[in-house]
């Protein structure tokens, strides 16, 4: 016999609104991973939890789900097609050559802003000496979506702020041509990386501001894509 939660999902696909039937959704969840060499390397926090709630979710609402995952330690099997990366390049070369072909991209992965310039072919030995690396800029996948993007194409993107965060995420919109942009602020408990639940508001193009309370991922999967399919269904 199957799981309750996989009982319970097959009858939401089943029975339940499907406002994303016959469109294709790319998500992109985790982190990446930037070499410094063969055993090391720079990262950040990110678990892939929010990222696979959301593609669970666009799938239960009967989307056809693409999902970009960076090295997370979650379940690999569920109703997507499944791309796994680590490094930011191989992200931006994963979603680029699926991207013009999707009605809805949603950038949940907490992609690395740098890398190391040079990456050493073998481990670097402790030294009696301080450690300097020289870190160069990601390409930009984000602002490279929102330049590209086909017409009719929606995109959504996260912000995660310490401070300023709502000019901060708007501008973020501004400057990446998002539709929408969801702003996590790590002033708010439970909200940012790690753990179950998440706290977030969610900014439109047209001026809306949703804010939710503090909830589960799953059920902030669910705030996140209503707002959407409000838009998609208009």
């Amino acid at each position: 016999m199957a799981e309750p939660e996989e009982i319970l999902e097959a009858v939401v696909q089943h029975f339940g609104p499907r406002p994303l039937q016959g469109k294709k959704v790319l998500v992109s969840a985790g982190p990446t991973r930037e070499a410094i060499d063969p055993v090391r390397f720079i990262s950040n926090g990110s678990t892939g939890t929010m990222g696979y709630a959301i593609a669970r979710q666009a799938a239960n609402l009967g989307a056809q789900v693409t999902l970009v995952s960076g090295p997370v330690a979650l379940p690999e099997e569920g109703p997507w097609e499944l791309i796994k990366v680590n490094s930011a390049s191989e992200m931006f070369e994963a979603i680029t050559t699926r991207s013009m072909v999707q009605d809805l991209i949603i950038m949940t992965a907490a992609v690395g802003d740098y890398q190391p310039v040079e990456v050493s072919t073998t481990k670097i030995k402790k030294e009696d000496k301080n450690l300097v690396l020289e870190l160069g800029r990601t390409r930009d996948i984000l602002k490279h979506l929102g330049d590209t993007k086909p017409k009719g194409q929606i995109l959504v993107g996260f912000a995660l702020e310490t401070n300023d965060e709502e000019a901060h995420a708007l501008g973020k919109m501004e400057r990446k041509n998002l539709d929408f942009i969801v702003l996590n602020s790590l002033r708010d408990f439970g909200a940012g990386f790690g753990g179950t639940i998440n706290k977030v508001i969610v900014f439109g193009r047209d001026g809306q501001k949703q804010s939710f309370a503090l909830k589960g991922k799953v059920e902030v999967a669910a705030d996140i894509l209503d707002a959407v399919c409000k838009t998609i269904q208009q």
